[in-house]
């Protein structure tokens, strides 16, 4: 036993070491550290939460300084990025993984289960401490079975993120506004009908590209100007009008992220459901949604008269 700890550590280590080298070098000592007898073990483990407990403490007070000077905090932002030192942050719990990769994380195991059963469940945002999800085929239900499901899932995400105090069930049901392209049909009407009726042609659905924001200027046959914006993703198209329902300010520049399916607002943040209008940080508070159809291959919206 005597020899095989002298082989591990008669290795010479690499002048600049790269930070795979060195996690491996990590991964053979622990391997080499479980091999001991007990007694050279726990002597071995000893060492190491010492020297640990140490290096802890110092870059405790590094951490700190830097935080109290505002170069300071601009360098350890800088320094962060680097591998190694966010490995070594890591390792002494000065930082700690971003909660959205936490609860992606939980959702992963949890997500078999639904799955076995004909569910699904993905995020949708996390705010103020609230984890916004969907849920999906047989959670999206009344059932006890579906109710059983949710709570396994609200029960996963507070016991396994910190910083997650409450979980929302966002609704998965298409708001009116959808219309999936694979279910489009002919407007009654002829296209002077429905001009008169307040829909006004958008334009062809080819210009209408999934996973970006396209914003329209709609004019009726009765001469009402509306400003409009639509959302396409994938197989779903939405249309609002092009103001935010947090201070009326326009929408054309606002994020959309096409996992999570949400549409962010880009002058003070507000998130909304980009399928359904729904705002997820001020329940009750949605966009202007605007009726929408597809014909002839292009996109017809109403607007009222």
């Amino acid at each position: 036993m005597t020899s095989s700890t002298t082989r591990a550590v008669a290795a010479p280590a690499p002048a600049d070491p790269s930070f795979e080298a060195l996690a491996g070098a990590v991964d053979a000592a622990a391997t080499t550290v479980a091999g001991l007898d007990p007694a050279a073990r726990e002597a071995a483990e000893g060492l190491r939460a010492a020297v640990e407990a140490a290096h802890r403490g110092a870059l405790v007070t590094i951490v700190r300084r830097l935080r109290d000077d505002e170069s300071g905090r601009q360098l350890l932002f800088e320094l962060v990025d680097d591998p190694l030192v966010r490995m070594l942050f890591s390792l002494h719990g000065i930082i700690r993984p971003d909660p959205l990769t936490q609860a992606r994380a939980v959702l992963a195991t949890v997500r078999p289960g639904l799955q076995s059963h004909g569910g699904d469940v993905e995020l949708v945002e996390l705010a103020d401490g609230i984890a916004y999800v969907r849920l999906s085929g047989a959670c999206n239900g009344c059932s006890m079975s579906s109710v059983t499901m949710r709570n396994s899932v609200e029960q996963a995400l507070v016991a396994g993120v910190a910083s997650i105090t409450a979980v929302q069930i966002v609704p998965a049901e298409p708001g009116p506004t959808i219309i999936p392209l694979s279910a489009t049909r002919t407007l009654e009407q002829t296209p002077q009908e429905a001009a008169q009726l307040g829909w006004v042609d958008a334009g062809p659905l080819a210009g209408f590209v999934t996973g970006e924001i396209t914003q329209a200027q709609l004019v009726t046959a009765g001469g009402t100007t509306k400003d409009a914006i639509v959302v396409r993703l994938e197989a779903d198209l939405s249309a609002y009008a092009d103001v935010c329902a947090h201070q009326g300010m326009p929408l054309g520049g606002a994020l959309l992220d096409v996992e999570a399916g949400t549409l962010t607002c880009p002058w003070h943040g507000f998130c909304f459901d980009a399928r359904s209008g729904d705002c997820l940080r001020a329940p009750g508070a949605a966009l202007e949604s605007l009726p929408l159809r597809v014909d002839g291959g292009h996109v017809w919206i109403r607007v009222d008269q």
